[in-house]
């Protein structure tokens, strides 16, 4: 009779497992509407429903830096019906800049893929008088703390660029944080601030109509993209190459073949001809590595991130 319940019961459990989904999917942006995290969402979206079935919906949930989203899905049950869409901040800066977060960034989630990745460049106003990075470095050390670099906000991709460059060359300058990206465009234009360590994506199309000239990349080699543009790697600046990257993780305890249908459905998705294209030609990096490999690099990018921000005493808005 044991043995018969036990098989009862495992049964049931396979049945539930290889039903799912059997109810809406929340797909959680802990961001607002409009961004490069939101997108990656609702390219999947319809994909995974394509390939799964049952609906997958997007639920932004903004506020502190990511936090707040981020919270919610490790409270929620670990079923496979809720999932996080995030960029790296939630997962490896935000831990180190705040004094609380409502998670441990190491051991509340199932980590299932990096989706996407994107390098930030450097870029500064057509009118700007540094023609290459060696105009800038030069800059740099015949006038310290004069050149100023933009970012969306303390902590964000952009400024640990900047902060990382500092430090791997030997040079200070000045930070300009703002309130997202679109005031930093702004001045950035109007050459109210002298540079800024902008993500492909947002830079390439004033790139594109000559407004802005891009000097460097901060990717391990050069982009498609941007096929003159040399990387900082190759400029001699090593350890200094950052991605700006969008994943998706689930509450621990997600069941093994639900993370494993779910894994596959956005590799599938990603390399769909009708995704895939698209993804490149707005800067995006298909990475959908497995769910070994984006443990193993969320742990060395929390401690990168995290020596960084202690060492430059790098501090929340």
């Amino acid at each position: 009779m044991k043995k018969l319940l036990t098989g009862l019961m495992t049964a049931l459990c396979v049945t539930g497992a290889m039903a799912w989904p059997d109810k809406t999917v929340s797909l959680v942006v802990p961001f607002p509407p409009g961004g490069s995290t939101d997108l990656i969402a609702r390219t999947l979206a319809p994909k995974l429903q394509e390939k799964l079935g049952g609906n997958f919906i997007i639920d932004n949930k903004a506020g502190a830096t990511g936090t707040i989203g981020a919270g919610f899905v490790t409270r929620a049950a670990p079923d496979g019906h809720t999932l996080f869409v995030s960029s790296l901040g939630p997962f490896v800066i935000a831990p180190h800049l705040l004094a609380k977060v409502p998670y441990d960034a190491l051991k509340d989630f199932d980590y299932i893929t990096i989706a996407v990745q994107a390098p930030n460049v450097l870029v500064v106003p057509a009118s700007s008088p540094h023609k290459s990075m060696a105009d800038v470095i030069a800059f740099h050390k015949a006038n310290p703390n004069k050149f100023t670099l933009a970012s969306s906000g303390n902590g964000s991709s952009d400024h640990l660029t900047a902060e990382l460059f500092w430090q791997q060359t030997g040079t200070t300058g000045i930070h300009v944080p703002y309130k997202g990206g679109g005031p930093v465009m702004t001045d950035l234009l109007g050459a109210q601030v002298d540079g800024s360590f902008m993500n492909i994506n947002t830079a390439m199309p004033q790139i594109l109509a000559g407004k802005l000239r891009a000097l460097s990349i901060t990717s391990a080699k050069r982009s498609p993209l941007l096929p003159a543009v040399p990387s900082l790697e190759e400029l001699g600046i090593k350890e200094a190459n950052v991605y700006s990257w969008q994943a998706i993780a689930a509450p621990k305890g997600i069941p093994a073949d639900v993370k494993a249908k779910l894994y596959a459905a956005i590799v599938a998705g990603l390399n769909d001809p009708a995704v895939k294209p698209k993804l490149l030609e707005l800067g995006f990096e298909i990475v959908a590595n497995t769910p070994e490999q984006f443990t193993a690099y969320q742990a060395s990018e929390f401690a990168r991130w995290a020596k960084l921000i202690q060492s430059r005493n790098i501090k929340a808005d």
